[in-house]
């Protein structure tokens, strides 16, 4: 007789006298999983137990209860994105060049690791409280890392006082384009992400541009 809310593709064989560290991350992936699939409320620890190949009783020993567990998942995949988008910055490029390859290292780690943006992005942020806090940290980083090629880019061009006036506003709104863009992309896998970063580049570094430079839009009186 099945077990009721665990479907028999999801069920893997138990192993044994695996490390610790080893152990840790295939819960780990198998909460994110179960998370992206269900959400926090509705997943279960019976299902991830199932998922990971281990105990209700180890999952608890080693990373805790459902709480404590979801919220290792989001602080996991949160370092792992931001060490996807450093990563593919490169240093020795133009400010904008580097931006625009951190937002296909970006748009690359939400295609690999849909489950991850899913648990992140939606999963935390409709739970709220100290989760919904974990993704305010995880943008405020983001955040941090296109301030400063803002300000970089506007430095070069002599504008000192007003990209660093400019630059974190700017950067916060380029931020949440990219997160409402990479939801939008999970329906619209068709699209590159070398597309999907310029398309953003032209709408958001191009209005920068002007911006810096005085060319600014004002309503008529």
């Amino acid at each position: 007789m099945k077990e009721v809310g665990v479907t028999e593709d999801v069920k893997a064989p138990r192993s044994r006298r695996l490390p610790r560290p080893v152990r840790e991350r295939q819960i780990l992936d198998a909460a994110v999983e179960v998370f992206s699939r269900h959400g926090y409320h509705s997943a279960s620890m019976d299902e991830i137990s199932e998922v990971a190949g281990v105990s209700k009783p180890m999952i608890y020993s080693y990373l805790g209860a459902k709480e404590d567990l979801f919220a290792k998942c989001i602080r996991r995949e949160a370092g792992r994105l931001l060490e996807a988008v450093r990563d593919g910055l490169r240093s020795e490029l133009p400010p904008d060049m580097q931006l625009w390859h951190g937002l296909r290292s970006f748009y690359r780690f939400v295609a690999e690791y849909r489950d991850s943006w899913t648990v992140l992005h939606r999963q935390a942020l409709t739970v709220g409280g100290r989760f919904a806090d974990e993704i305010t940290m995880l943008r405020s980083r983001a955040i941090e890392v296109v301030t400063a090629l803002v300000v970089t880019a506007g430095m070069k061009k002599g504008l000192g006082d007003r990209a660093e006036f400019s630059g974190p506003a700017l950067a916060v709104a380029l931020v949440g384009a990219a997160e409402s863009l990479a939801d939008w992309w999970l329906d619209h896998s068709e699209v590159s992400d070398g597309v999907l970063a310029s398309w953003l580049m032209n709408l958001v570094w191009l209005g920068f541009n002007d911006l810096i430079e005085g060319a600014v839009w004002r309503p008529e009186e």
